[in-house]
């Protein structure tokens, strides 16, 4: 029986390693890959692959298992994108998604608290909307909404799923106000640029975060206190992303890479 025992937790701390070495030649990989090939395709490939069990069900359980697993393909995906518009040669930013993409799938991907979940969420929308807002350019805005209206979607698809049975109409309204959003900023799209490092950020994915986390903030106090709710009870966190988007659209709208 000791022996039974050893072997077990032999088999499961290699197993462990196993998955941990894997995630982190994924996280590695899909950056490398992208910068050295100068296409997206294969680190989108290499993405697409690590999620096989999606597809290994019966074809009835694929759609399901498609949008549970949402969240990180937006993540996966826009790491990739993100460092294919960073341009051919490896930059700092570079390095930085790299190591985004494994501590995301080491750490903060296989975390399932009702905190993880929201910072999971909140991680997918930022990163998410800042890909498809630095590559808006180079597609339709028709599939820029889009787009933008299955990242606010998904996100609080993966906040609701956890804690409601009933989340569908919450899902739709959330990804209508991206949608919204994006169209409205579609137009005058501010980017903000770090030097030489590859980095930028778009305003809309910050002003979008921030939504993200004062909507699922109001969904709370409202299943929290019911037929007691007051707008007292969200009135700090309203004012505090009110003011800080009145302050990142009124001082910091200076057209540093205007799209």
């Amino acid at each position: 029986m000791a022996d039974y025992v050893l072997a077990r937790k032999s088999r499961n701390i290699a197993s462990n390693a196993v998955h941990v070495f894997l995630n982190i030649l994924l996280g590695i990989s899909a950056v490398l890959i992208t910068v050295f090939s100068a296409s997206p395709l294969l680190g989108i490939l290499l993405v697409l692959v690590s999620k096989w069990r999606i597809f290994a069900v019966r074809k009835r359980y694929i759609w399901v298992n498609l949008k549970s697993n949402l969240v990180d393909l937006i993540v996966g995906l826009s790491i990739v994108l993100l460092t294919y518009y960073a341009g051919s040669s490896f930059l700092p930013v570079d390095f930085i998604l790299m190591v985004i993409y494994v501590v995301w799938l080491l750490f903060i991907k296989p975390l399932s608290t009702e905190t993880a979940t929201l910072a999971q969420s909140l991680i997918a929308v930022f990163l998410g909307v800042s890909a498809i807002t630095i590559m808006a350019v180079n597609i339709n805005v028709l599939i820029y909404i889009a787009l933008a209206f299955l990242i606010g979607y998904a996100a609080s698809r993966h906040v609701l799923a956890q804690a409601s049975k009933d989340f569908t109409l919450t899902t739709l309204v959330c990804g209508l106000i991206f949608a919204e959003v994006a169209w409205l900023c579609n137009s005058w799209g501010i980017i903000y640029t770090f030097g030489s490092t590859g980095v930028r950020i778009p305003q809309i994915a910050i002003i979008l975060t921030i939504f993200a986390f004062i909507y699922n903030y109001a969904r709370q106090a409202m299943i929290k206190y019911q037929d007691d709710f007051r707008f007292k009870n969200i009135l700090v966190p309203v004012l505090f992303g009110v003011i800080l988007v009145g302050i990142i659209v009124i001082w910091f709208s200076n057209p540093i890479f205007n799209i």
